[in-house]
């Protein structure tokens, strides 16, 4: 495909990011220290979880890039969030049916948006961090035993 065409793993990345982000759900006050967005580390779990692998670094550098370009999707300071054409763009998209919600948003970006172009760097660092961190948090805590705890029968 072109440079001009949008590809799966955009759609991808963009349903992932939505769905980190809880699709506007949990806006953020102005007063708020937090900014309202997610980490990286919530984006690769989300993308995992679809599509049941972590997307390299090169296609989120490139995936970011176009929807930044498009106008769908704005970062800063390391938060990604989702622009209010990017909330209109999954809030009016058709019902998937048989095909995936991926599939399904790549096919509504092709039909409504080009691809954009921005200046965005994710850094090998940040990317493997973002990873590990990930990682990290997806281990599940052994559970502790009550015996040897004082107070215990």
């Amino acid at each position: 495909m072109g440079d001009n065409a949008w590809r799966r793993t955009d759609a991808w990345i963009f349903v992932s990011l939505v769905i980190a982000s809880g699709a506007g759900r949990h806006r953020r006050s102005t007063t708020t220290r937090r900014p309202e967005g997610v980490r990286l580390a919530d984006v690769l779990s989300t993308a995992d979880h679809l599509d049941h692998s972590i997307p390299e670094r090169h296609d989120i550098e490139e995936a970011i890039r176009r929807l930044l370009g498009a106008g769908l999707v704005d970062v800063s300071d390391g938060w990604f969030r989702i622009t209010p054409d990017g909330e209109h763009l999954w809030r009016s998209r058709p019902s998937a049916g048989l095909a995936t919600t991926v599939d399904t948003v790549q096919g509504v970006l092709s039909r409504r948006h080009a691809p954009g172009t921005a200046d965005w760097h994710l850094d090998e660092q940040e990317h493997a961090a973002a990873v590990q961190e990930y990682l990290v948090r997806s281990i599940p805590m052994p559970r502790r035993s009550p015996e040897g705890h004082s107070g215990r029968g």
